[in-house]
């Protein structure tokens, strides 16, 4: 299932030179076949002096410009590492070049989403990751894991947010602290529709992946999730209950815009203040630097309501990882310039610090380890399309808040067929919450699970 186009995260590619592995030092690799269907392991990292190649992938947009420069910081580290940073259409090529080995990457950018589905292709990382496992997101770290392996190297944190127009709460007598539930948020929009008959200020998302990811994001909230650590499904469940039947009171009661993220539609509903409430992760904050004109510095941003008084207040929305195909040429030299973007200085503040993309900062995101994601030492400035806001604490806030989760099953992606397309039907009024449940949890079953 291919992504949206609109920028949000991007990616790195590498190749090995020839000569590489001889200043390799203590990292090694199993042979290709050399442990039958055991995953292949890489157990240490280069010396300071190794000497190489790698190309790596990347999206190209926002993204790629800002690892590029972050990726010039490992060249003065490493002036003997050549990487080549490429462009590339991941969505559309990295599968197919994992299965058939041919042109291989030593290294990838990719949705955590995506990764489960083909651990048999990378390398198993578990080795390289324990000195920063306490130190990384709990969740992070649950969804690069399949079946007690780690296959990516946790890179972002994308926690749940509500966005706002500041001056359309205001004017409706809204205070954005008191939305602490999401009866609240639907009461919010009642006080903004009658001000606004033809607003429907909540966003619901119409793209079906995007839509899953999104109703995931509410599901972790409440300590959840489409599978548990185990494979087994459990959509039938009141966590999945009161989410579909807050979306369809939502639709019922005309407080929502059922459109495509930031496509035409959706960005006319913002700017024109329809929409005025908008539940979704922290990379929103693209739309009023990068697209949005006339509203630009009116949109805010605060935690998510709790689905419970007292409940977590944010929910992972997606997120990305590196992966190292199980046959790169240079898999260790692709894993060092990882460990020195996720996990070393200045590689990860050079990742989220000032950049031609993002004058004050990386701001879509915060990284997935805990001492790079400090409220007092700011890795991003305040955002002046936020009039100013500190960006930086509420989200940092809200991703302390995040829920642990189960490892993502290798057939997510492939339920969005199902659940993903019967929430558009729910939100077009077509289904009843427990159609959806029952519809999706029937074919996923059927057609994922018992394959799997």
């Amino acid at each position: 299932m291919s992504r949206p186009s609109v920028p949000r995260r991007s990616v790195l590619r590498g190749a090995v030179g020839f000569g590489a592995a001889a200043g390799l030092g203590s990292l090694t690799a199993c042979a290709p076949g050399a442990t039958g269907s055991e995953p292949r392991k890489l157990t240490g990292t280069p010396s300071a002096s190794v000497k190489g190649e790698v190309t790596i992938w990347n999206r190209s947009g926002d993204l790629f410009k800002v690892f590029d420069a972050a990726i010039d910081e490992f060249r003065k580290a490493h002036p003997n590492v050549k990487v080549n940073h490429q462009a590339v259409d991941i969505d559309a090529k990295l599968a197919n070049t994992l299965i058939t080995g041919a042109d291989l990457p030593d290294g990838s950018f990719w949705d955590d989403a995506k990764i489960g589905g083909q651990a048999e292709h990378l390398y198993d990382l578990t080795d390289l990751i324990e000195p920063y496992r306490k130190d990384t997101s709990p969740y992070k770290l649950s969804v690069n894991t399949v079946d007690g392996r780690i296959y990516g190297v946790p890179w972002d944190l994308d926690p749940g947010l509500l966005w706002y127009r500041e001056d359309l709460l205001e004017d409706a007598g809204v205070d954005p602290e008191g939305i602490a539930t999401y009866d609240d948020l639907l009461d919010a929009a009642r006080a903004l529709k009658e001000k606004n008959h033809k607003a429907g200020p909540i966003h619901l998302e119409k793209d079906p992946f995007l839509g899953q990811l999104w109703l995931e994001m509410l599901a972790n909230q409440q300590g959840t999730s489409l599978a548990d650590a185990d494979g087994k499904l459990r959509l039938d469940s009141k966590e999945y209950r009161t989410i579909l039947n807050w979306v369809r009171t939502a639709v019922h009661d005309g407080l929502a815009t059922h459109a495509d993220y930031l496509k035409q539609g959706d960005l006319a509903a913002l700017e024109d203040g329809r929409q005025a409430l908008v539940p979704w992760a922290v990379w929103w904050s693209f739309a009023p630097q990068q697209l949005l004109k006339k509203t630009r510095g009116k949109w805010r941003a605060t935690q998510l309501p709790a689905w419970t008084p007292g409940g977590a207040r944010s929910g992972a929305m997606g997120g990305s990882s590196f992966i190292i195909p199980a046959k790169a040429k240079s898999p260790e030299l692709a894993w060092m310039l990882y460990e020195f973007l996720c996990f070393k200085q200045p590689g990860y503040s050079a990742v989220y610090g000032p950049s031609s993309v993002y004058p004050g900062g990386l701001n879509t995101s915060v990284p997935s380890y805990t001492p790079a994601r400090k409220a007092d030492a700011p890795l991003f400035d305040p955002v002046a399309a936020l009039g100013g806001q500190d960006l930086w604490k509420v989200t940092v806030d809200a991703a302390a808040a995040i829920p642990a989760a189960a490892p993502i099953p290798s057939w997510w992606a492939k339920s969005v067929d199902y659940l993903g397309n019967n929430v558009q039907r729910l939100m077009e009024g077509d289904m009843t919450p427990d159609d959806v449940i029952d519809d999706s949890t029937r074919k996923i079953q059927r057609n994922l699970v018992d394959r799997a």
